[in-house]
């Protein structure tokens, strides 16, 4: 159900980029604008193809739909659903497959609205799924968008944090092998990602004490280094250092029950060590819901929590659910952090904001 929640604060223009023509990402896209409401706290300017986007109504007959055809962002109409013209050249629909010209679309399309985004013509950016095979390029040579996004922002360290409600899980590493996950466990990076996860637990969602758990990587924390030692080697030395700096920092905890027990809701935050370790618990407990928001940038970027969705596409079934809660967290998170601007600038300004869990 969509719910009124920007009312008297200005309009933000949400970016979004339309990721594999031949998946859901259209799809959840019209759906979660078909809803009037939701164009009460943003203008959205979706960056594709005028043939395309009618190509793709037609294919899920869709009626009472349309989109303001722009040639660029700046002429965007705050009462309608903007898209604007990245190419012109016709695309043949082939939904539910994966093709070269999906890939290279999405390419542009992201590169679009990204550039538009650092030239401030938009305000935020939502992402929907791309292919991380068939988009492969010259151009985007990165295993997903955290990586696309953080070295056009040149950021070295960005961290991918999983939303749904006040469940909040980051990961160490990201898409990378399993094989490689122990040799790319580092006490330095561990750290700096405690300390981007707390910076945006408390800009980005208003929790003025943030608390994080930090989970291990072997079974059972390595049982004093008889199944693994990363635990008494790298992650406890990393999370006393995190400690030792003021971030209320808990753990390893053994990941196997973590999530299995009322614990996890104790924490603000929850890092795991691997993309799967945090995910799979994350998309048991909030499928559909989840939003994926891309930490430690300059930028604000969101998507939703799941894939192209090649298997449904086309079959109009496909929830919108998750990529209107993207479109919501990123509108609270650019308002949040320009609130916490003001009040760091400010610090004597009273200004009402959650604490933790536990205060």
């Amino acid at each position: 159900m969509v719910q009124k929640r920007h009312s008297g604060k200005k309009k933000i223009k949400v970016g979004v980029s339309i990721g594999d023509y031949n998946g859901v990402g259209l799809e959840v896209i019209i759906k979660s604008f078909l809803d009037s409401r939701m164009m009460e706290g943003c203008t959205p300017i979706v960056y594709g193809s005028t043939s395309l986007a009618k190509d793709y109504r037609k294919a899920l007959n869709i009626q009472d739909f349309s989109f303001n055809f722009i040639s660029d962002a700046a002429k965007a109409n705050s009462k309608k659903v903007n898209l604007v013209t990245v190419w012109e050249e016709k695309n043949e629909l082939t939904l539910g497959e994966s093709t070269g010209d999906a890939g290279r679309c999405a390419f542009l399309s992201l590169e679009a609205a990204t550039n538009d985004l650092a030239s401030n013509k938009i305000d935020v950016l939502v992402t929907a799924p791309i292919n991380k095979n068939n988009i492969q390029s010259d151009e985007f040579d990165f295993p997903g968008h955290t990586e696309y996004l953080a070295d056009y922002a040149n950021v070295e360290t960005p961290l991918m944090i999983l939303s749904a409600g006040d469940l909040r899980v980051g990961t160490i590493t990201g898409h990378i092998p399993l094989k490689e996950v122990s040799e790319n466990l580092y006490h330095d990076e561990i750290v700096t990602k405690i300390e981007i996860f707390e910076k945006s637990l408390k800009q980005d969602f208003r929790i003025t004490k943030p608390r994080i758990a930090i989970l291990g990587l072997n079974p059972h924390n390595g049982d004093n280094g008889t199944i693994g030692s990363e635990e008494s080697e790298v992650i406890i030395p990393a999370v006393e250092e995190a400690m030792s700096k003021g971030i209320l920092a808990f753990g390893p905890f053994p990941a196997d029950g973590f999530f299995g027990s009322p614990a996890y809701k104790k924490f603000d935050g929850i890092l795991s060590m691997y993309h799967d370790q945090g995910l799979t618990p994350f998309k048991a407990l909030s499928f559909d819901e989840g939003v994926n928001f891309t930490a430690g940038l300059p930028i604000v970027r969101t998507s939703p929590d799941h894939g192209t969705g090649y298997d449904i596409a086309g079959k109009g079934i496909a929830s919108e659910t998750s990529f209107r809660n993207a479109v919501y967290l990123a509108i609270d998170i650019y308002n949040n952090r320009k609130d916490f601007k003001k009040l760091s600038e400010s610090p004597l300004v009273t200004k009402k904001a959650r604490t933790s869990k536990n205060d």
